[in-house]
């Protein structure tokens, strides 16, 4: 990886995806360049500066001289902001995918997650940070249960699209060349795979797996999930109507509303039996287990992942920091 030496001339680096890769080796004819990206991840647009002395012509200078990285092929980490084409020229503003915590069910953890969506991924570590209350099993720390989605309790991970401004109305509806009606979500197949999560305006059951539209050579499964896909994808309503009233403490967005995107995890078969795979990948930490008995520390294995999701419409995408959880 090196940056381009972009000091004032044009430069198209342009480079084959892994997919794109393995049909021109086939050598078979089935090689078409039929799709391509823009993305302009390393551009700090502040840099713009309509008060340069010396002109106008050097107001986007800076800009444009910013170094690129040069194009590499990893898809975990690279064009994570793509450039879009837009016929409404009168927006002002661009929607964004944030992550709502709001409510606790959606919430991350913070004791041992360090900010992430803890998923326990077997029925030992599950009993271990359990509790019994009146409305049946209710794990502390808002954990996901990672070995039977079905079961209690229902922790979702929650995106919610919308304007971050008070400029425009709640009330208004996004433009519909930016509401978002289709989700990618990435995720590494070692670890786990996408569920439904028993969400107050979907309408699901919890830990129905989704179907993954394929998985590429660095074992990320891509899932493809839209407005057709109720028990994932809702609209989230307007402020003040019977649609979202009962959940408008839980807004995330000061202006207007798109769609909201609801998912959980049920851990893998690797990562509920394989040893290997944490002493390759993971780590070990002495977690704090409060109960009717008491304070104690229990020894668990953990792995850290990330879940990203992307707005098809837009290409915004969150990075949404996940941690499995194992008791030694």
């Amino acid at each position: 990886m090196a940056f381009l030496d972009n000091s004032g001339d044009i430069i198209l680096d342009a480079v084959l995806t892994d997919a794109g890769r393995k049909r021109l080796a086939e050598g078979n004819g089935s090689f078409r360049i039929t799709k391509y990206a823009f993305g302009d991840d390393e551009i700090d647009y502040s840099n713009y500066n309509p008060n340069h002395t010396s002109g106008s012509a050097y107001y986007d200078l800076e800009v444009l001289q910013t170094p690129i990285l040069e194009a590499f092929t990893n898809n975990t980490a690279t064009m994570k902001s793509k450039l879009v084409t837009l016929t409404n020229n009168n927006l002002l503003y661009m929607p964004v995918i944030v992550l709502n915590t709001v409510n606790a069910t959606n919430e991350a953890n913070t004791s041992i997650g360090s900010g992430s969506h803890v998923v326990l991924v077997d029925q030992t570590t599950v009993d271990t940070f359990s509790t019994e209350q009146a409305d049946g099993p209710s794990l502390t720390g808002y954990f996901i249960n990672g070995v039977t989605p079905s079961a209690g309790p229902q922790r979702t991970i929650r995106c919610d699209q919308g304007l971050n401004t008070t400029e425009i109305p709640a009330t208004y509806r996004i433009d519909a060349e930016l509401w978002e009606r289709q989700y990618i979500v990435e995720m590494d197949n070692r670890f786990g795979t996408i569920c439904t999560g028993l969400d107050p305006q979907m309408n699901n059951t919890a830990g129905v797996n989704a179907s993954f539209s394929f998985i590429d050579d660095d074992n990320i499964a891509h899932y493809a999930l839209g407005s057709a896909d109720t028990e994932y994808v809702v609209p989230i309503g307007v402020p003040g109507t019977t649609q979202v009233t009962p959940w408008s403490a839980e807004l995330v967005h000061a202006g207007p509303l798109g769609n909201r995107f609801g998912f959980r995890l049920e851990a893998s078969e690797a990562a509920k039996t394989s040893t290997s795979l944490y002493s390759k990948l993971g780590k070990t930490a002495a977690i704090a287990v409060t109960s009717s008995a008491g304070a104690t520390t229990t020894g668990c294995d953990y792995i850290d992942t990330i879940a990203r999701v992307t707005g098809v419409t837009t290409g915004y995408s969150i990075d949404i920091p996940v941690r499995f959880v194992r008791k030694t």
